[in-house]
């Protein structure tokens, strides 16, 4: 009941079957190998890697250093220059008062001064204006 074509084609299943199995072992022991050069290479890649991030954590706490002192520069700047602003708003105000009262006594002398000259004018134009009046109402007086 065996026939020749049963013997050929289980021997080709084993066959097949045996292929399929080592290349399965062939895939398992690269894939073994290649997971075995990423660790080296990440370990690798660890170590040189490690020193740059200890220098770039440096940089960075150098540069938070220098940061922190621009701003405290800056912010002492600020402060003497607003002092500086203070002190010269308070030094014209200062000089303003200083020249603001003689201006005014100056000024009040000015005015009673013109006020003067404008009296003396008045009791000249009033003095003339008069005796015109009295020469005119004499002639009309009988």
């Amino acid at each position: 009941m065996n026939s020749p074509w049963t013997d050929v084609f289980l021997g080709i299943i084993a066959v097949a079957t045996l292929a399929i199995a080592i290349t399965q072992i062939a895939v398992i022991v690269a894939a073994a190998r290649a997971a075995r050069r990423l660790e080296r290479l990440a370990e690798e890649f660890q170590r040189e890697v490690k020193p740059i991030f200890g220098q770039l954590n440096a940089i960075g706490s150098d540069l938070s250093r220098a940061a922190a002192l621009a701003t405290a520069q800056v912010e002492r700047a600020d402060r003497l220059f607003a002092d500086f602003a203070a002190r010269v708003e308070q030094t014209m105000t200062s000089v303003q008062a200083t020249l603001d009262a003689p201006a005014r006594e100056g000024r009040a002398l000015l005015s009673g001064f013109h006020a003067a000259v404008q009296a003396l004018r008045e009791l000249r134009q009033g003095g003339r204006a008069r005796r015109g009046r009295g020469d005119d109402e004499d002639a009309l007086f009988i």
